[in-house]
């Protein structure tokens, strides 16, 4: 069994590989090391029209590193379209003292008081990797990745890995990149440095203002 430390997360991602759980009630991890790996490049990232007029609505209320505890449970949850989760106590735990370091990082999406969406990833050199996202409204969790995304780009970063390609992750301009060529963009983002704090505390995402950046 792995006994998990942020210590050995960091490392492990430096090297390309990451860990999940067969189920949330396992309490054993394994790692991961797929022969192709999801991204979305920042630079060509996919914002519909729709979805752009959704961020401007001002729907939701975003929020940075707020609520990192409750994303990643709300994201370990099973529900009905995700019947079973990769992310068991062990994950939550040592993910939630990598956001006590500074090294994880979390984006929330709010209605009211509630906490209706959201996804967090780890943060190093200038690479993000997205671990999950929730949602429980209708484009909660899309209006979190916009505003991630808009946020790394100002901050510097290179790489948004995404692990795998989904067909929700596609429909953002997501891409599989051989293992080779991953860990070539993984090795550039680790020799620079970039901030997940790019803006003062009143941000409005630029991308969503722009049509130039939708379709």
């Amino acid at each position: 069994m792995i006994d998990l430390s942020p210590e050995l997360i960091l490392k492990a991602y430096a090297c390309g590989v990451f860990p999940m759980a067969e189920n949330k009630d396992d309490p054993s991890v394994f790692w991961v090391d797929p022969d192709f790996r999801g991204v979305i490049p920042l630079e060509e990232f996919h914002l519909s029209r729709r979805l752009a007029r959704t961020v401007r609505s001002g729907k939701f209320q975003v929020s940075v590193d707020q609520a990192f505890d409750s994303v990643i449970r709300k994201c370990s949850e099973r529900t009905q379209k995700r019947e079973e989760s990769w992310i068991n106590d062990s994950i939550i735990e040592v993910y939630s003292e990598l956001h006590r370091r500074g090294n994880a990082h979390s984006v929330e999406c709010w209605s009211g008081d509630e906490l209706v969406g959201g996804l967090y990833g780890v943060s190093l050199g200038a690479a993000f990797f997205g671990e999950s996202m929730f949602s429980r409204a209708s484009d909660a969790s899309k209006v979190a990745l916009v505003h991630l995304i808009e946020r790394l780009r100002a901050g510097g970063y290179t790489l948004l890995d995404t692990q795998f390609v989904t067909e929700h992750l596609s429909t953002f301009g997501a891409v599989e990149l051989p293992r080779g060529t991953y860990l070539e963009h993984l090795r550039a983002a680790l020799e620079r440095d970039a901030t997940f704090y790019p803006f003062d505390s009143e941000f409005s995402c630029q991308m969503a203002q722009s049509s130039t950046q939708t379709s």
